[in-house]
């Protein structure tokens, strides 16, 4: 079924119609210095959120024994502070997704990551359980802002032949942070190098320095070109491409090609939110339901299991509290690669047959695994291993979560669309599935944790279906081909492919 965008009003008092061909001009750049610039400025920050979430992961069962500073338990750990910083995370995406499609790219990832650091140096200074939840909260509230701004941006400045790649891998970063918490988490629970009640502190403190340093690498990221020109402000896009195009002539000692085609648009100073929910649901019904699955799927597998992996290692079988993270940073490494091998797949091979497998395939896996386990014929090391194998294909699919809702919906909604879908998504897998599943991992029951693993299984296999019917081709191709910009002045509306 196709529906029409609707036509968008003529331009207003100080609007105008341009022409321009910005979009082509950065969608046919060669890779460059200028986009390994965008990457690690960009890029870096998922690395300090994997290194912050899984440190409170690996830490809660110290911060839950006395002499740690705080009259608090495991369970309310990986329960309710896991809930609020994903109740925080959903609340900040809409908030700073709005402000984002209406004030910029660039200025929003600079005030997210503000927001983020100050809470994460609150959460090092908790004396009282409520402060600690409260803290969590305000940490998610940044970084749900955070994933509307920078997966935005990237979609924006990354060339066409690279966008699912590059997003996938970045996406997939968080998992290298995940390493250096679950390692770091080691150093920090050693009673001998650190106290109790210091060294889960100084472990938030480490996250605050590394967040200090990627605030100083993203002042040098620009603002969306793509952004600029449909808000008025065509003159600078011109000219920031414009200087990346000599700077990449330059580095490449080539010319490049002329763009291959212009685009005409209504400049305008904001949009609408009607118009924005019209887009999505009226417009665009099965790329939202597309959008939706794919979320809930991954928030369930993450927030609700994943999570909690930890709790399983010393519930079942028995592992020190000092001692889960070595299992962690090797589920954590599996999580990594599945990005990074399988992402140039989803630019070659497409985003249907990559996003539908790799949702099937860790689905079926994890059934699997919790046929196993329910025999008891596994140990911790062997549910390690087969949980890095569930993972690999698991988080190739979860990041392409962010990539698809990020390039499938026109310009105008791009960081709200991510944050409503993340935010609903999460909101249904990562604030009601950690309370439950945290019950039921700590029963020490075997059958509840094997009914967890199949939830998670289940949905991801039910996300898996809906992708291979509903995903969208949109491998190696322009922004506005997939989805035309609601500020478009002259051209056929889309089709909801």
């Amino acid at each position: 079924m196709a529906s029409e965008v609707s036509r968008p009003p003529a331009p207003g008092p100080g609007e105008s119609t341009v022409t321009t061909a910005v979009p082509a001009r950065l969608d046919r750049l060669p890779w460059s210095r200028w986009h390994w610039m965008i990457v690690i400025g960009l890029g870096t920050v998922w690395i300090l959120d994997g290194l912050e979430v899984t440190i409170v992961g690996n830490v809660a069962g110290r911060i839950a024994e006395d002499g740690s500073g705080l009259d608090i338990t495991a369970a309310q750990i990986t329960g309710v502070a896991a809930a609020l910083y994903v109740a925080g995370a959903c609340s900040g995406a809409l908030f700073f997704g709005w402000l984002t499609d209406r004030y910029g790219r660039k200025r929003l990832f600079m005030v997210t990551l503000v927001v983020y650091l100050a809470a994460t140096a609150m959460t090092a200074l908790s004396f009282e359980s409520w402060w600690f939840f409260l803290f969590r909260f305000l940490t998610g509230f940044g970084i749900g802002g955070e994933y509307a701004a920078i997966n935005s941006a990237i979609d924006e400045l990354i060339p066409s032949h690279y966008r699912g790649r590059v997003d996938l891998i970045i996406n997939g970063s968080y998992w290298l942070g995940a390493i250096g918490g679950s390692l770091l988490s080691i150093v920090m629970l050693d009673t001998d190098i650190f106290p109790k009640d210091l060294g889960w502190r100084l472990s938030f403190a480490l996250g605050v320095v590394l967040g200090l340093v990627i605030l100083l690498v993203r002042r040098h990221v620009p603002e969306s070109p793509r952004w600029q020109f449909i808000h008025g402000r065509g003159e600078e896009a011109e000219e920031l491409v414009g200087s990346v195009e000599k700077e990449i002539e330059e580095e490449k000692g080539v010319r490049l090609p002329p763009p291959d085609r212009e685009i005409t648009i209504h400049q305008r100073k904001s949009i609408g939110f009607g118009l924005i929910a019209k887009t999505v649901f009226h417009t665009y019904p099965r790329r939202a339901v597309l959008g939706l699955s794919l979320f809930i799927g991954q928030a369930f597998l993450y927030n609700a299991i994943t999570f909690g992996f930890g709790t399983i290692l010393i519930t079942f079988f028995d592992v020190p509290t000092g001692s889960t993270g070595y299992y962690f940073a090797v589920i954590a490494a599996g999580n990594f690669m599945g990005p990074l091998l399988l992402g140039k797949l989803f630019d070659t091979v497409g985003r249907r047959i990559m996003i539908s497998s790799t949702y099937l395939l860790s689905g079926i896996l994890l059934f699997g695994t919790a046929w196993l386990f329910d025999r008891g014929s596994l140990s911790a090391t062997t549910l390690t291993a087969c949980w890095c194998v569930v993972l690999f294909f698991a988080s190739a699919g979860a990041s392409s979560a962010y990539l698809t809702v990020s390039e499938i919906f026109p310009m105008e909604t791009r960081a709200m669309a991510i944050a409503f879908f993340y935010a609903l998504g999460t909101a249904a897998g990562g604030i009601s599935g950690p309370l439950i599943f945290a019950e039921l991992t700590e029963s020490g029951v075997v059958g509840d944790t094997v009914l967890a693993f199949q939830i998670g299984a289940g949905l991801m296999c039910a996300a898996g279906l809906v992708a291979a019917f509903l995903a969208v081709n949109a491998e190696r191709r322009s922004l506005e081909d997939i989805a035309e910009p609601l500020s478009t002045a002259r051209s056929a509306s889309p089709a909801d492919r």
